[in-house]
């Protein structure tokens, strides 16, 4: 018998998002260790509220919603919000019941920002760091280092001289023609007015330069999990200053590698990592003036080869925090909230790749 189309509100839901989603579910796993990072973090969050007054939206909602954007590759706030408001299994993993109302996109935005002027992201990632070693899924003496432009949400029309006088007025106020060709232009005479802080750079001879800011990272060997990330200025150096930064705070007591490409090999980088005590399994730069920095009593070993095998492994986070995380072009302006929003794309990256892990072993 063919059923009717009909449809029709019901007066009462019995409905529980709970019921909905499947019990091996991936994003189940994943809601299981997020909660246990949020649960170490409830001090914090306490600390971060006045103690009267009006309810606001609950910190951990607010980045559960975070981390789906970012795992679903949902390229705003107000669609986030949009598939919120329909979607079951969003609103099961935020922590949202059928019937409850979503917030309003402006609203969202202002609660989340008072977690971007605190330091949330680095100790979710360093929580998140804690699960996976205490799984023993990361090594503690091996790591690798490597950076990457993030382009900046500036364009090249914003890339204005510091002090120049002022020029003709626009032909179209909302998008002016601007032509620069032929003009020397450099980050210690311009600046972008839109987000100062983004430096024109580019990754390598041959490519064009764009207002960007470099994204960097330290990434243990065993399983390729993400360690630590910093977010500087892309001002040539970055990286090699990016990388001592991150390997300052390995904890001591071991002898620890770090691997990276050729770009860190320099004298300066290669001394300084000797006096923090790691052994540099960097690529050598063989064409480089005055010979590579880094000579046989290292390449000779074993492990050096090893590193070079394993350094490659950052490039897939790189490629995931760029095309899944999207972050191939920050929406966030400035290099703090930028800094922010890497390192929580790191977490949120670095929780796929647990739960991959966990899946890969055979249950007993």
């Amino acid at each position: 018998m063919r059923g009717e189309d009909q449809q029709q509100s019901h007066i009462f839901s019995y409905l529980s998002p709970e019921k909905r989603v499947r019990s091996d579910h991936p994003l189940r796993r994943i809601r299981a260790m997020v909660d246990e990072v949020l649960s170490k973090m409830s001090r914090r969050f306490d600390s971060m509220y006045a103690k009267v007054g009006r309810p606001s939206i609950a910190p951990e909602k607010l980045l559960r919603a975070q981390l789906l954007q970012m795992l679903y590759s949902i390229r705003s706030e107000r669609l986030l919000l949009e598939e919120m408001d329909y979607n079951l299994l969003f609103r099961w993993f935020v922590g949202l019941n059928a019937d409850d109302a979503v917030w309003d996109a402006t609203t969202f935005t202002k609660n989340r920002d008072r977690l971007l002027e605190a330091d949330v992201a680095k100790e979710f990632l360093a929580q998140v760091v804690a699960q996976a070693r205490a799984q023993d899924l990361t090594s503690d003496e091996h790591f690798t280092v490597d950076g990457t432009l993030l382009e900046a949400w500036a364009s090249q029309k914003s890339f204005q001289a510091k002090e120049g006088k002022a020029g003709p007025p626009p032909d179209d106020p909302g998008n002016p023609t601007v032509n620069f060709r032929g003009e020397l232009r450099s980050n210690q005479t311009h600046e972008s007015k839109t987000d100062p802080d983004a430096q024109l750079a580019r990754k390598s001879y041959g490519k064009e330069s764009k207002l960007s800011y470099s994204g960097n990272l330290l990434v243990e060997n065993r399983n390729g999990l993400i360690v630590d990330a910093e977010v500087f200025l892309a001002n040539g150096t970055a990286e090699r200053d990016a990388a001592l930064v991150m390997l300052e705070q390995i904890p001591g007591g071991k002898q620890v590698t770090v691997g990276g490409d050729k770009g860190f090999d320099t004298r300066d980088f290669v001394a300084e990592c000797r006096h923090l005590g790691v052994t540099p399994h960097v690529a050598q730069n063989l064409g480089r003036r005055g010979g590579s920095a880094i000579d046989g009593r290292t390449t000779h070993h074993a492990g050096y080869g090893r590193s070079q095998k394993k350094r490659k492994r950052i490039e897939e986070c790189f490629g995931w925090l760029k095309t899944i995380a999207l972050l191939r072009k920050v929406r966030h302006r400035g290099v703090c909230k930028v800094d922010w929003i890497f390192t929580f794309a790191c977490a949120a990256y670095n929780l796929v790749r647990m739960r991959n892990l966990a899946a890969a072993v055979p249950s007993p």
